[in-house]
């Protein structure tokens, strides 16, 4: 990366995107390794009669995709000390292809403040984050 994020202000796009494909194997694993055995999340036989119809991502398992981001971008700044607030709009179905992609919104004294978004392959919102991080 390039950048130097000093420099970023407001309106500039994030310098890096993710992208992860959402499979049933991965979320069965994050099952496994969070103690979550929900069955909306781990039995399609029984998420499929839900509202849902399907099995869906554990939120945190997506959410840790932000994380992921912000730590390939601000490295140890993000992870000693950056701070996150998100809001959960939606679910993540396996098959759903997600993208985290942020902008900033505020450049202050040191400190980036940046409004992060997790969407699916329709564009839809799954999770939509406020991060600050010093820089």
């Amino acid at each position: 990366m390039n950048v130097n994020l000093k420099e970023l202000k407001p309106g500039d796009p994030l310098p890096e995107t993710l992208t992860r494909q959402i499979v049933q194997e991965r979320i069965n694993e994050y099952a496994d390794a969070s103690g979550d055995h929900n069955p909306i999340h781990i039995d399609p036989g029984f998420a499929k009669k839900t509202a849902l119809g399907g099995t869906v991502a554990h939120g945190m398992l997506v959410l840790a995709y932000v994380s992921e981001l912000m730590t390939t971008i601000f490295q140890d700044k993000w992870a000693h000390g950056g701070r996150l607030t998100a809001r959960f709009k939606g679910a993540a179905y396996p098959g759903d292809t997600i993208t985290v992609k942020g902008t900033v919104t505020k450049a202050e004294e040191g400190r980036l403040v940046c409004d992060v978004q997790v969407r699916n392959q329709k564009n839809e919102p799954v999770i939509l984050c406020e991060a600050t991080v010093e820089v």
